[in-house]
């Protein structure tokens, strides 16, 4: 069956970024979310390429959720003209809300907080704790080294072909969002077999 997608989580920088184009791929993703009358679930904030996607999508007519920790929210970060913003206690938390309430998820260009929650959530399909499309907005090839370093990775063999296929990339949001719809979950239950155990230097 193909991914039902009514709420995308979208994980993205808390800065607007170095080009233009950055801010413009979040206003295009945030108007096609709404196109597609699907929610967005995002990390709360008003800053940055968060507060881009989020205000486009508001004044779109869609609907957002966001979800931020108190001490961020403290900060006067979090974004209070949202349809619906739950203030939470922890990092942790965030994140198993956000995956919580989200059928898919999408990274925009951004630093260590949107690699981790990406990479979080492919850890979690890759060992079968969800099954849920994941996938980055390439804008301007930010995410061309991630992707050199995933099949690196392969190469290397810490990565099955599988698993480096999970993560599904695009240049538009609207080809992207197409892909995310039409994703059917592999069968990732084998994540290691014993070709890929190594024990001082032996393979066991």
């Amino acid at each position: 069956m193909n991914a039902q997608i009514k709420r995308l989580c979208v994980f993205s920088g808390s800065s607007p970024g170095h080009q233009p184009e950055y801010a413009e791929a979040a206003g295009q993703l945030g108007r096609a979310l709404v196109k597609n009358n699907i929610t967005l679930v995002y990390g709360g904030g008003d800053v940055g390429l968060m507060g881009v996607i989020a205000d486009t999508v508001m004044s779109a007519g869609g609907e957002v959720i966001g979800v931020i920790p108190e001490f961020l929210a403290k900060k006067e970060v979090a974004h209070n003209e949202i349809t619906d913003l739950r203030i939470v206690q922890s990092m942790h938390e965030r994140k198993a809300l956000m995956s919580e309430l989200s059928d898919g998820f999408i990274a925009l260009p951004g630093g260590l907080g949107t690699f981790e929650e990406l990479f979080e959530v492919l850890t979690w399909q890759q060992l079968g704790i969800q099954s849920k499309p994941c996938a980055l907005l390439n804008t301007c090839s930010y995410f061309e080294p991630l992707l050199k370093l995933l099949d690196h990775a392969v190469t290397e063999r810490f990565l099955k072909p599988v698993h480096r296929a999970m993560l599904l990339t695009g240049q538009t949001p609207a080809l992207l969002i197409e892909q995310l719809m039409k994703y059917k979950p592999r069968p990732t239950d084998k994540w290691m077999d014993g070709d890929d155990i190594v024990d001082s230097g032996k393979v066991i």
